[in-house]
């Protein structure tokens, strides 16, 4: 494993998980990443390490891989970003094993066959041992797509934000519209320094894709 100093945001589909520590709320919280599946999908574990308490971003794919990661933890629940099908093939399994309550946006239910045991609307607020974690909805790539905002600088964006543009509209132009209004409003309201954990790929921040947001809007994509 990667210490916390060596951190980069960037992990090998099936590799081992890279780690960093992060101080949110007095709390003392642990990011984990891994990659798994044939779409390169990331994998986040945010864990308390006073509680042992821990949330589970995306049960993506590979549901023994990622149960190995969380063995040790209390994983309280699972957050569904989107309803699209590379993102919840594990869900079943890593719910079933760990007794977490699933979340996902009501606006996503009839993509996941698993029902959700609470609705992952905006402003719900989930608790990580004693650092916070708030839901912020976010549609374009879906109606349902949502981030999550880790404290006040660390925000995990599923298929909403990449480094270089927003997710995937599929040439729908009202999607497009809605999910560059997303960006604005939701996501680039937050400071530069905001790190961004996306759901396939490296990480970035939000200072460094702000100077794109003209650009992106331009060229419909």
């Amino acid at each position: 494993m990667s210490e916390t100093r060596e951190y980069s945001g960037h992990v090998e589909p099936g590799g081992a998980a890279i780690r960093r520590t992060v101080e949110v709320d007095g709390a003392t919280v642990e990011v984990r990443k891994l990659s798994v599946g044939p779409m390169d999908n990331n994998v986040y574990v945010l864990h308390d390490t006073a509680s042992n308490e821990a949330l589970l971003i995306d049960a993506a794919n590979d549901a023994p891989r990622i149960l190995r990661e969380v063995d040790a933890l209390d994983v309280r629940a699972i957050v569904t970003t989107h309803g699209h099908w590379d993102h919840w093939q594990a869900l079943d399994e890593v719910a079933d094993a760990t007794g977490a309550r699933v979340w996902l946006h009501p606006a996503d239910a009839e993509l996941v066959p698993r029902r959700a045991d609470d609705e992952g609307a905006d402003g719900s607020m989930l608790r990580v041992g004693a650092a916070s974690v708030r839901l912020l909805h976010t549609p374009g790539h879906t109606p349902g797509s949502v981030c999550l905002l880790l404290g006040e600088h660390h925000l995990f964006t599923g298929d909403t934000l990449f480094p270089g543009g927003p997710g995937n509209t599929f040439g729908d132009a009202d999607a497009f519209r809605t999910i560059m209004t997303s960006l604005r409003e939701r996501l680039f309201a937050l400071p530069d320094g905001t790190w961004v954990y996306p759901g396939h790929g490296d990480d970035t921040t939000l200072g460094k894709e702000r100077p794109s947001l003209d650009e992106w809007q331009a060229r419909g994509w």
